[in-house]
């Protein structure tokens, strides 16, 4: 009896320390993204991207809402790192924030959002053209 407990308790070991390395397994890899928004109250926005991941780059697509004070335009370059990701397409969902701005000209931007897949994008850049928005904003990543 006292086997069977110790087997037992081994493969609970074994089971849990395999959960470990299939987390410890993400990567992470580099995001530029060209958004366009231009709103009056609701706003939209789309745009373009590449996402580079372990050598290889992949075409994205960028959409989404923004629904509260907005007004104006602007094209937005962001740059950065994308981390907890097994494959491309980890990358592909949507990412909610809730923020405020003022752009007239030339501003910066940093910004950090997860997806329902656990990817994390943090992102810096810059935004020109007149905006102004303290908004709730969700914006949709699809691979190419």
């Amino acid at each position: 009896m006292k086997f069977a407990s110790t087997f037992r308790a081994a493969f609970v070991a074994i089971a849990a320390l395999a959960g470990l390395s299939t987390a410890a397994q993400a990567d992470g890899g580099f995001v530029t993204l060209t958004i366009y928004k231009a709103g009056w109250i609701i706003g939209g926005s789309g745009g373009s991207g590449v996402l580079n991941f372990r050598g290889r780059s992949y075409a994205l697509s960028t959409g989404g809402l923004d629904y509260g004070l907005v007004f104006g335009g602007s094209k937005t370059v962001l740059r950065g790192r994308v981390s907890n990701i097994n494959r491309p397409s980890d990358v592909a969902g949507v990412y909610g924030a809730a923020g405020a701005g003022l752009a007239v000209g030339r501003g910066a931007r940093a910004i950090v959002l997860t997806n329902q897949k656990g990817a994390v994008l943090e992102l810096t850049g810059h935004q020109v053209g007149l905006m102004a928005n303290a908004d709730l904003s969700g914006l949709a990543i699809t691979m190419r």
